[in-house]
C-alpha cells in the first residue's frame, strides 16, 4: 500500500544568506502567466544511482548502464536505492495533444508497478492537474495510491498553484513540508532535496530568500561525499531562459551544492528529455506522462503539440534511477510508454 510519508524535513534555522535580497513577489498566477505557461509539461523516468552516477537509457535497448542491476527475483541488492520519476501528468488537461491524459498517466503507473522491482520510492516533479481544482488534485492523489511503492513524494507545478499561491496542493500533498512546500530526507546514504520553484514566476522560475537559506542549513552537516539528489519543477540551469526554462536565482543554491562530489538535479516542465553537466553537478529533464512541447527554439511559444496518434506515447515515459552504496553516480534509465 503506498503512503504520502511526512518527509521529515530539517527546520529552516534564523541565519541568512549572504547575497543580494530579492524583491518580494506575489505567488498568484495571472492569466496572462499561466498563458505563459500552458504549452509547459514532462514524463515519468525511472533513476537509479549507482556509484555516484547518473546514467541515461532508452528503454528497450537492453543495455543495463553503471552496473545498476537488481536481483533477479525482483528485489533490488542490499544497499542499492532504486526510485521512479514521473513527471507532468496535467490531471484536467483537455485538447487535442492528448485528448485522454488520465488514460496515459494510468499507463505510466502500469509501467511503473511492471518494472521487475519495487521502487524504494517515486517522485512526481510537478504539474500534477492542469488546473488546480480541488477535484484534479483529489483524482491524483488517488491516482498515486496505485503505485506499487511504499512512498510517494511531490513538488509543484506552476499549473498547481493556480489562483492560490499553492494553498490548495500543499493542502492534498504538503504534510510535513516546510514554507511553500519544500523539504528533505536521507535514504540509503543519498540526501535527497525537493524544492519549489514555480510560486513567484514572473518569466523565469524563483527559489527566494527563505528556501535558499533551507537549502544552506540543510547542506551544512553533510559530508562532501554524501550523493545529493535534488528535484524541482522547472529546470535549476539555463536551458532556455527565453521561454522560462531556467530559474533566475538557482545559482545561490548551485554554489552551495559544488564541494559535493555527485550532485544530480531532475526536473520536469519541459516534456523532453535533455541532459548538461557542469563540474560535479548534472541535470536531467524529464518526459511528460501528458503531450509533448516543441524543442527549444523551434516555435515560437511551448505550447502542447500534436503527434499522430501513434507517435504520442513515444514522447511521453517514466524515468528510473538507481544507486548503490559506494558507487559515485546515478544510474538512470529512461522507459518509453510505448
Amino acid at each position: 500500500m503506498t503512503e504520502y510519508l511526512d518527509p521529515q524535513p530539517a527546520g529552516p534555522g534564523d541565519g541568512t544568506e549572504h547575497g543580494t535580497e530579492q524583491p518580494a513577489r506575489e505567488h498568484d498566477m495571472t492569466r496572462r502567466q499561466l498563458l505563459r505557461h500552458a504549452g509547459w509539461f514532462g514524463g515519468a523516468v525511472v533513476l537509479t544511482l549507482t556509484a555516484g552516477e547518473v546514467v541515461s537509457q532508452i528503454a528497450g535497448s537492453g543495455d543495463t548502464t553503471a552496473g545498476a542491476a537488481s536481483a533477479t527475483d525482483g528485489t533490488t541488492a542490499s544497499g542499492e536505492l532504486r526510485f521512479v520519476q514521473v513527471s507532468d501528468s496535467h490531471i484536467g488537461f483537455q485538447g487535442p495533444a492528448n485528448t485522454d491524459v488520465v488514460g496515459s498517466f494510468t499507463e505510466a503507473i502500469h509501467q511503473v508497478n511492471s518494472l521487475g522491482f519495487r521502487p524504494d520510492f517515486v517522485m512526481h516533479s510537478g504539474d500534477l492537474t492542469h488546473l488546480s481544482t480541488a477535484a484534479q488534485f483529489d483524482q491524483v492523489r488517488q491516482m498515486l495510491t496505485g503505485m506499487e511503492t511504499d512512498r510517494v513524494f511531490t513538488v509543484p507545478g506552476e499549473h498547481d498553484s493556480i489562483g492560490d499561491g499553492g494553498r490548495a496542493y500543499r493542502q492534498t500533498f504538503g504534510k510535513g513540508t516546510l514554507g511553500d512546500g519544500w523539504y528533505s530526507f536521507d535514504t540509503h546514504g543519498v540526501h535527497v532535496i525537493a524544492l519549489v520553484n514555480t510560486l513567484s514566476l514572473e518569466k523565469l522560475g524563483h527559489l527566494g530568500d527563505e528556501q535558499i537559506e533551507f537549502v544552506r542549513k540543510d547542506l551544512q552537516g553533510l559530508s562532501s561525499d554524501t550523493p545529493i539528489v535534488v528535484f524541482s519543477h522547472i529546470p535549476l540551469f539555463a536551458m532556455y531562459p527565453r521561454w522560462g526554462w531556467s530559474t533566475d536565482d538557482a545559482l545561490r543554491v548551485i554554489a552551495l551544492l559544488r564541494r559535493f562530489s555527485s550532485v544530480t538535479c531532475l526536473n520536469g516542465h519541459v516534456h523532453q528529455l535533455f541532459t548538461k553537466t557542469d563540474g560535479n553537478i548534472t541535470f536531467h529533464s524529464a518526459t511528460t506522462t501528458a503531450y509533448p512541447l516543441p524543442k527549444p527554439g523551434r516555435a515560437p511559444a511551448p505550447t502542447p503539440q500534436v503527434v499522430p496518434a501513434r507517435q504520442l506515447k513515444d514522447a511521453l515515459g517514466i524515468r528510473t534511477v538507481g544507486y548503490r552504496r559506494g558507487d559515485r553516480e546515478l544510474a538512470i534509465k529512461e522507459e518509453r510508454l510505448t
